[in-house]
């Protein structure tokens, strides 16, 4: 054993915990009109492992032996389960590939280095094999980061940093730390509550997601607004390559030509393995609190929003969903009785009263942090700018619920796919002034997608990690589909990216790039950027070991055997591998939705607990 932690092969979390309708009321009403789902349908039965095809590993028994003599006998392993478990992600297409038996190209051994020397021994062992290196962290991905391209013939490497997870010192005079890539967010965080301090950086992945993921992807947390994107938070770290490390010192600010750090934020893994990382911290704070409020309508919920990024308040969350999200979030409520219960229709009554359509109402929650003295001058100010539009203060306990159920919301979607529904995410960021169009756009689309594919769908949206000069926008989609689900689901989420892009937001705000965004790179950072970013994977990775084909490529738009190719290809030919053309695969694509696939193999139970 290991002693890694790891999420469950099939789908999202650990075994034995789910989600459960049954003591929400509003809840099975909401997804029958929303997909035309009866979520009383029994789910699927799960696959069996052992029923799964999983390829023999392509392995020399002179690079096994190499391996393990670097990371140890019991930290060198080519079982099935390990392999399994180290080639997805977590993103929608990944879940219905491997419950529909469709793995592809499977690692051939995964190795759990227990430091950084070990960590250069297995990628020099990879250069000198010719051998593919994938950094592994905690298996969250959504993008497509982690998998091997498909037909990939070189041995396939899955380095696991999950050993690697300590908090190593703090310089407390600084506000810095140093950290072990492999660590994941609830260990990190509870090494540095411990010493009564705070990272501050909670993506909606905290729970199974590490430090040198979230650098390596440039993530960004609920509480950006406060603490920043991971790229504000790391100030230094280190990257081994082939026969080399790249150490950058923790510095507030630097002038020494393009950054390096810059570089290596977000590169997926392609430029080598981080290693360790200085990151920002702070003091815990005294009070912490987050507070909910109603918005009349979305448009008064954003004016609020770009109001409060405005003014001299700085809450650590700035959050509203627009009327379906929000008539989703009432929906997983357990049933209010007693006082409670009078309370809301009190509350409902007293909103229609003053004119509020209640299909048309929308719930933000606001974070605070500081000392007692700061949180109220904080409250005093946002309230004061809720009230001009419109809106109404509801008390601390809604915040509360958020605050401790936001981690998982991922297990409804285990839920949903066991089921027969898909539902998945995207998310962009724009100008203050591009947002209503992008959300508009972006509504309109998916639902012309739905249309096009003949389906009952949803989408919905929430403002989130306001900026000076914009914001992300994060949309989920959902829809039931059949028995050629990811073929669909292309659709769909063709239609949503294209209208990111055509609208003047990016292509993604905190999800990277993978292979699931690669084919609207050229579009987001022009074919200027493209062949600039191309030339730095050449030149920093000319045997192309590096994670290859992600962020730069077609992605999933491309077959198999092209994959492969651009991921082989030479540095000359590099450019040839960059975005195609969207708007017609996409219609080549919708065509092929509607054709029937062979059956897929049987889904696995919800668990049978639940995450409350």
């Amino acid at each position: 054993m290991t002693g890694v932690k790891h999420m469950k092969w099939w789908g999202w979390g650990v075994e034995g915990v789910g989600f459960h309708w049954q003591d929400k009321p509003a809840f099975r009403p909401f997804v029958q009109k929303a997909v035309a789902l009866d979520v009383k349908v029994p789910p699927s039965k799960p696959i069996a492992f052992e029923d799964l095809t999983v390829p023999a590993p392509i392995l020399a028994d002179e690079l096994r032996e190499t391996l393990e003599r670097i990371v140890g006998l019991g930290y060198a392993l080519t079982d099935d389960e390990s392999r399994v478990v180290h080639t997805f992600g977590k993103s929608i297409r990944d879940l219905l590939r491997i419950r529909r038996n469709e793995l592809g190209r499977v690692p051939d051994i995964v190795v759990y280095p227990a430091d950084e020397a070990q960590v250069q021994g297995v990628v020099d062992a990879a250069a000198e094999a010719g051998a593919v290196i994938i950094p592994f962290g905690g298996g969250s991905n959504i993008a497509g980061s982690l998998e091997p391209i498909p037909g990939e013939q070189r041995t396939v490497i899955s380095l696991d940093m999950g050993r690697l997870n300590r908090v190593l010192e703090i310089d407390e005079y600084s506000g810095l730390a140093r950290i072990q890539a492999g660590a994941q967010g609830p260990d990190l965080e509870e090494q540095l509550n411990s010493k009564g301090w705070t990272l501050g950086h909670f993506p909606d992945s905290f729970t199974h997601s590490t430090l040198g993921g979230w650098v390596a992807t440039r993530s960004s947390g609920m509480q950006s607004d406060k603490y920043g994107d991971i790229a504000d938070i790391a100030r230094g770290l280190r990257m081994v390559r082939p026969g080399e490390l790249v150490v950058l010192r923790p510095l507030p600010s630097t002038s020494t030509g393009p950054s390096v750090r810059e570089m290596i934020i977000g590169s997926e893994g392609r430029l080598g393995v981080i290693t360790e990382v200085w990151v920002n911290v702070h003091r815990q704070p005294a009070v912490r609190e987050v507070q909910a409020y109603f918005f009349p309508t979305w448009d008064a919920g954003l004016a609020a929003m770009h109001e409060i990024a405005e003014s001299d308040a700085s809450p650590s969350i700035t959050r509203v969903s627009d009327a379906r999200e929000s008539g989703f979030s009432l929906a997983t409520r357990k049933e209010s009785k007693g006082f409670s219960a009078v309370a809301q229709n009190t509350l409902m009554n007293v909103l229609k009263r003053r004119g509020w359509n209640l299909d048309d109402m929308c719930l933000s929650f606001i974070g605070y942090e500081g000392t007692s003295k700061h949180v109220s001058y904080e409250k005093r100010l946002v309230g004061s700018i809720v009230r001009k539009h419109g809106g109404i203060g509801v008390g601390k306990g809604p915040g509360a619920l958020y605050d401790q159920k936001k981690f998982d919301t991922p297990y409804l979607r285990d839920f949903l796919l066991d089921r027969g529904a898909a539902a998945d995410v995207s998310e962009t960021a724009a100008p203050w002034s591009k947002l209503k169009s992008v959300y508009d756009n972006t509504i309109a689309a998916a639902n012309r997608a739905y249309d096009e594919l003949g389906v009952h769908g949803w989408i919905m949206c929430h403002l989130s990690h306001s900026y000076h000069s914009g914001a992300c926008l994060y949309f989920t989609f959902a829809f039931k589909h059949d028995e050629n689900p990811v073929a669909q689901y292309q659709v769909v989420k063709d239609a949503i990216q294209q209208a990111f892009v055509d609208s003047g937001a990016t292509l993604s705000h905190h999800h990277a790039v993978g292979l699931e965004h690669a084919p609207w790179m050229e579009e987001d950072i022009s074919t200027g950027g493209v062949h600039l970013m191309q030339a730095l994977f050449d030149a920093a990775d000319p045997q192309g070991i590096l994670n290859p084909g992600k962020i730069l490529s077609r992605g999933f738009h491309a077959a198999p055997e092209e994959q492969a190719s651009a991921a082989a290809a030479p540095a000359a030919a590099a450019p040839a591998a960059t975005a195609p053309a969207r708007k017609p695969a996409a219609a080549k694509r919708s065509a092929a939705a509607k054709e029937s696939a062979p059956e897929s193999t049987s889904a696995p139970e919800s668990a049978p607990a639940t995450a409350e």
